[in-house]
């Protein structure tokens, strides 16, 4: 019987390539290092480092200033002979561990910059090569389901990497030693891609067809293929929705951690959330994050890409309402904040996994690289835009930085109208073939 039951839970998981699991859980590994800074980070270098919140939003912005250059790179590296998905990845992980060995020691603003910027740069080449490689080992009806099995593993190695980070700080506030635990995490991932995770990339006979020239120890295929990429209408429309969801998760890791210590009381106190109940916030939401990602996938999967995109954007603008709540309802700003938190949740895990599958499932096979790169992109400018953005609400008045939280909940709508267009796109090509 307990063998029944255990294959019965067993044959509810995909059946995947083996190597996804391996890089899903080496995802984990790296993402558990990442979970310990990334909401720990502003509180740290603004109430401790003392910089101000919009230092603090321009030098996370900056990793996206490099984050272009790393995606671009990325994208192009993974579609080359010469790098390939593989390299890709291990040059992405030494970098990103070398950017958390600064970020541990800085002090002032141009280190805290200088890290970032090598951050921003390990990620971005990071993001196109991962996501080819998850691509390249599924087939496109299981792919929807295999990129919320990653982005589980991530979700997961962040959740834990949270609880613990806010243990540490609770018991020891240590907070310089997360960076190092970063840096060993990435050390960590660069092993398993080194010792598990074999080249995907086969150049295909089709490069020879649309007469794609490259050349054996190139280092990029030639730019026509970014021009292939850009002259595609079905992505094109999808960058400019793709932008906007970003800048709202942005504003999860970035400002919210700030707006809820700053702004957002605990009854009378006249003082903001503490360290501790903002770090349980944000274990509340991986939690519903974690739980909810493969069911979500596997029920969203009867719908359109565009479909399953409204609803993530319609969820978004709910939990910005009740972020925005917290500062108009005079009690219960904690449990409008756990209510907004478990939604953004939901929110994240309907966008993510269907976001990526729809660029692989539009890109053409030796530019899948690229493709998922553009996409990439869309996170670097989220990421530019959005901490900037949140950290010059934050320096304003209570009412302005209130106000912001609805801002991004009315933004939805310009979100649903450019989806709704993106379908009938979709729609249209796929009625013509």
């Amino acid at each position: 019987m307990k063998f029944s039951n255990r294959t019965r839970w067993l044959s509810w998981l995909p059946q995947l390539n083996p190597q996804v699991w391996i890089l899903a859980m080496g995802r984990f590994l790296s993402d558990l290092g990442s979970g310990f800074t990334l909401f720990y980070a502003p509180i740290f270098f603004v109430n401790q480092v003392h910089l101000s919140a919009t230092q603090v939003g321009i030098g996370l912005g900056s990793a996206s200033i490099s984050g272009v250059l790393g995606r671009i790179l990325g994208g192009s590296f993974a579609d080359s002979r010469f790098w390939g998905r593989r390299r890709t990845m291990l040059l992405s992980a030494a970098v990103s561990a070398i950017a958390s060995l600064v970020l541990a020691v800085t002090s002032d603003f141009s280190s805290f910059t200088a890290g970032n910027l090598l951050m921003g740069l390990g990620m971005g080449l990071y993001w196109p090569a991962t996501e080819a490689l998850v691509a390249d080992l599924t087939a496109p009806e299981h792919r929807q389901e295999t990129y919320a099995i990653v982005r589980f593993a991530d979700n997961l190695g962040l959740g834990v990497g949270i609880i613990l980070g806010g243990i540490l700080i609770g018991t020891t506030g240590a907070y310089r030693s997360l960076f190092v635990i970063d840096a060993i995490s990435f050390v960590v991932f660069f092993g398993v891609i080194y010792f598990a995770i074999s080249e995907t990339y086969r150049p295909a006979e089709e490069i020879k067809n649309k007469k794609v020239k490259v050349k054996n120890k190139a280092f990029f295929i030639l730019p026509i293929s970014w021009t292939t990429a850009l002259s595609d209408r079905r992505l094109l429309v999808f960058i400019c929705v793709n932008i906007i969801f970003t800048t709202y998760i942005s504003q999860l890791h970035s400002t919210l951690p700030l707006y809820l210590s700053k702004f957002v009381q605990m009854g009378n106190s006249k003082v903001g959330f503490s360290t501790t109940t903002i770090s349980a916030l944000f274990t509340w939401h991986m939690i519903i994050a974690i739980v909810t990602l493969i069911p979500i996938a596997r029920f969203l999967k009867r719908f359109s890409h565009p479909q399953t995109l409204t609803v993530s954007a319609t969820l978004w603008a709910v939990g910005f309402s009740f972020i925005w709540a917290t500062a108009i309802v005079p009690v219960g700003q904690l449990y409008w904040t756990i209510l907004a938190m478990g939604i953004l949740a939901i929110a994240t895990v309907s966008y993510t996994p269907s976001a990526s599958a729809l660029v692989a499932d539009i890109a053409p096979v030796y530019l899948r690289g690229v493709y998922l790169s553009i996409n990439s992109l869309c996170w670097a400018v989220g990421y530019a835009v959005g901490p900037p953005l949140g950290g010059w609400a934050i320096d304003r008045p209570p009412t302005i930085a209130s106000s912001f939280w609805l801002a991004l909940a009315l933004s939805v709508v310009i979100v649903v109208a450019i989806l709704q267009y993106l379908d009938r796109i979709l729609k249209n090509i796929d009625t013509s073939k």
